[in-house]
Order: C-alpha cells, then structure tokens, then sequence
C-alpha cells in the first residue's frame, strides 16, 4: 500500500549512524525525509564498535593524515553537542621493548595532538607507571608509558538520538521495515518494503540515500545499480570482563604481532577488551566472536595485567562486520577506514551511496552528503547546522554533567548513584521528562529490575522505537550486563501487557 501521496525529499536506506546523521541533517535544513531500516536502530555494526570517538591513532602508521585529521577534528565538535553520551577518556600506552621504539611512539602522539585543532582536551605527558596508578593492575616490568587524551561514545545511543532529533524535525523513522526492491519511475525513486509484520509498503522519494553500512553492495544491487567501489568486510570482536582495575584510565595496547588493542572501564563494574581485525565471509545476520578470538583477546591482555585473563572471565561478547573499501592491504588492520561519497543521477533522480567510514566522522559524512544532494534537491536549501545544535538532551556545557547528576539525585532520592550516573549518560536533560517529580519508584510505575523503571521503558518504547527487551537492554542502555533470567522475564512480562504508563508531571 503507498505510505503517502506525496513523495519524500530525501529517502535514506539505513538506521545506522550514516544513515540516521543524514535523516537528521536532511530534515533539519528543510527536506522531507524517510528513514528506512529493516531492524532496529544501530543494530548492526553501529552498536559494536569499540565506543571510541578518536582519531585513530593507529591509522598514522599507514599514513592516513588526513583521515585522523578530520577525525581529531570532529572529536571535540561531537563532545560540545551530545556531552551525556560522550565524554574525555585518558588513555594510558605502556612501552613494551622489543616493538614500536619510545621515540616512534612519542613522534605519533605529538602529531596526534596537533595536527586536528586540539583545543578542550589535555595534551599527551610522559608518566611513570611505578608511580601512577594506571600502573598497579599492570605486570610490573611496564614501567614508562604515555598518556593521552580521546573520547568515549554510547554508541547504539548516538544513533537513537540523532533519529531522534530527525523525527522531531519532521522526518519519518521506519524501523523492521526492509527495502526490498528499489527502481527509478518518471524522474522518482519507487522503494517497496515490507515489514516484520507481513504489511507492504510503497513510498517514492526525489532521491535515495544507501546508507546500508556492510550491506552497501546488496542495495545496490537491489537498485539494479553498478558499485563504484569494492568493498572489503572485516570482523571486529570485543570481550567484557569484570572490572581489572578501580581507576577511570583507558589502556592502548601494542601485541607482538603489530595489532594493538584497548582496555576500557565500561558499564561502572566492567572493562572492556578488543578488537580483532578478521576478514568476514559469512552471513550479515550471524556475526559473533569465536572462540580463537575471544582466546587471542584473553592472551593478549594477560600479557600486560598482572591477574591473567581467561575465556571463563567472560561475561559477554559483541562483534560487528565494518564495511572497508577494497584498498588492496594484505592485513585487515591495514584497511583504509576512510570513506567514500559517490553521487549518481539514475534516470535524473538521485542516487548517494556511502562507502566505508568511521562512527567519529559519521557527522562530518552527513553533512559531506547533504550538500552533494542539495545541488539537485531544492528542498535541502538550509544551511549547515548540526556542528553546533546539541543532540536531545545534550543541551549542556560539556563541564556540567556533574551538576545535572547533583539535581536528579536530589529531586530524586530515592535513585541510587549508579543509576543517576546511568541516567545522565543515556539521557541528559531529557531524563527531566519522563523523571518529572518522582519521589519514589511507584510514582515512575515501579521498578522492573537495577535501576530501570517503567517510566524510562514507556520512553524508550514511546520516543526511541524500541520494541523488545534485547532493543532495550542491550542497545537503549546496557542493563542486559546486570539483569539475570528473572529479571529478564519480568521485562519480558512487562512488554507483553504493556501497562499504561503515565509519565510523571
């Protein structure tokens, strides 16, 4: 059945964080837009990143310059608009002899601090980890090492957002609803999709936007259109464990084979570990960690923490497919993580694909297509914005996320820290409107389990499209850590009756 009468500006094919950053640019510079995507929001490879906004310090071994610079870039400019879900993080790189030498590394850090407009963030300083305590859960023969400064990123929750904001400027999110054939009918793309719901759908669009991360190539050739680039898929796993240290330091490891890895507090109670670089040759719908993954992540990490690390200490496992464009590396890791923008008039009517990139220049990609589209879409006329318009509930100086956790603990008292702490990192000022003027757990419609309340759930189901307990612990927050099978059930029993929930006043 047609979705509309009138056809869409811009439809985008993709609820990743390509394809959400375009539908909120898009639809903030006055375009009429549609957000397709056949799952959940970020349910691929946008939720299992490493959860870093860096410029990849790695990349200038290959001498991707320009990469990490607009990267470095970006960094800041991501931290000054959604300051909940993205915050500094101090990274801590141990010395190891016998790979790269002191000098090399220090060479790297200096360009990495200059050469993308650092201006918030703490420059590099040499420490020495006998004395700091980023060196106490360390073996003891790391002795030098280097600090730097990089961000942190909820990323499923970067995603929800800018779709959020997207719909709040007029656009339409579909998710569960795939495109499954796509052609081009008197100067206007014709999409036909179903949902997982067996309901059909026709919409038609000035122009189309493939925004379908590791299954770039598959929409195209559902469009009948040819690739301009070949791409190359790569697996990365990541392992969490319960927390190795107390401190709130991050950890850049380098491994006898050239690969480096990370160590990052995550989740309060946990660290997390990875990534691996494989090459992924199976099903988009099956990615996970293997056991010789999860064995060379455990290894690799107990070649640096005094208190081995072994597969029985973990606690969950995340895996994500990145689209890289086929640059001819041999390794994996040495795959460009740069990306593409290519711009087609199929019949007249535009066709964008986005080929490759990476989650911290997701923003300055958006904006890069917006405007390719804009010389053929009169209605894309607005100008840039997204650089300094906050994501919802972001809405905050980047220095005062201590002083919003101040004012829910003490209009809510009955919130335990942690959960204070969870909320302003999910939701900034945002929390205000479904937190209202609760004074206990029965005036937000009880507490399901750790902290989670029916209230946040109605949010979450209401506002950000989540629909079943995986969506929302495990994408919308990552309370799935915490919540055993009882728990688990009861959020489950919640869903199926789905209670009336009034959000407080």
């Amino acid at each position: 059945m047609p979705d509309s009468a009138l056809p869409y500006d811009v439809i985008v094919v993709g609820g990743g964080v390509n394809g959400a950053g375009v539908a909120r640019d898009a639809a903030g510079r006055g375009a009429r837009v549609l957000l397709l995507e056949q799952g959940d929001l970020a349910h691929g490879t946008s939720s299992a990143s490493t959860k870093l906004i860096h410029g990849g310090l790695r990349y200038l071994e290959h001498y991707e310059f320009g990469l990490v610079r607009e990267a470095l870039k970006e960094r800041e400019t991501l931290w000054s608009i959604a300051p909940h879900i993205i915050w500094p993080l101090r990274f801590v790189l141990p010395y190891r002899d016998g790979l790269r030498p002191r000098w090399l590394l220090r060479l790297g850090l200096f360009l990495y601090d200059h050469i993308g407009g650092r201006r918030k963030l703490p420059a590099t300083r040499s420490i020495d980890l006998t004395r700091h305590v980023a060196g106490e859960p360390l073996q003891p023969q790391y002795v030098k090492a280097f600090e730097y400064s990089d961000g942190w990123v909820d990323d499923a929750r970067l995603v929800v957002l800018n779709a959020r904001d997207a719909a709040d400027k007029g656009a339409r999110v579909r998710t569960h609803t795939r495109a499954e054939s796509l052609r081009v009918e008197n100067g206007l793309w014709v999409v036909e999709g179903s949902d997982d719901r067996g309901h059909s759908y026709r919409f038609t669009g000035k122009s189309l936007v493939n925004a379908a991360g590791p299954a770039v190539l598959d929409l195209l050739a559902r469009a009948s259109a040819p690739p301009d680039y070949k791409m190359r898929l790569v697996r990365g796993s990541h392992i969490v464990v319960r927390r190795k240290f107390q401190h709130n330091y991050a950890y850049f490891f380098q491994l006898p084979d050239g690969r480096i890895f990370f160590g990052i507090p995550y989740e309060r109670d946990f660290t997390l570990i990875g990534t691996t670089d494989l090459d992924h040759d199976g099903p988009l719908t099956d990615v996970h960690a293997s056991a010789d993954e999860i064995a060379y992540l455990c290894e690799g990490a107990s070649l640096y923490f005094r208190e081995p690390v072994i597969p029985a200490d973990v606690v969950w496992t995340y895996s994500g497919v990145r689209p890289l464009i086929e640059d001819g590396s041999g390794r994996p890791e040495a795959a460009t993580r740069g990306y593409r923008i290519d711009l087609d008039l199929e019949e007249g009517a535009p066709l964008l694909t986005i080929y490759g990139g990476k989650i911290t220049s997701y923003r300055h990609v958006a904006e890069h297509a917006v405007d390719d589209l804009a010389r053929h879409i009169p209605a894309l006329s607005g100008k840039r914005w997204t650089a300094k318009a906050p994501l919802p509930g972001g809405d905050f100086p980047t220095s005062s996320a201590a002083v919003l956790k101040a004012e829910y603990k003490l209009a809510h008292p009955f919130l335990t820290a942690a959960t204070v702490d969870r909320i302003v990192k999910a939701y900034g000022t945002d929390a205000r409107q479904w937190l209202g003027k609760a004074e206990d757990w029965d005036a937000l419609g009880g507490e399901i389990a750790h902290g989670l309340s029916a209230a946040e759930v109605a949010w979450m189901i209401e506002r950000e499209w989540a629909r079943d307990s995986e969506d929302i612990l495990w994408r919308r927050s990552k309370l799935g850590l915490l919540f055993g099978d009882e728990d688990v059930a009861k959020l489950a029993a919640w869903l199926e009756a789905k209670p009336p929930v009034a959000l407080p006043d």
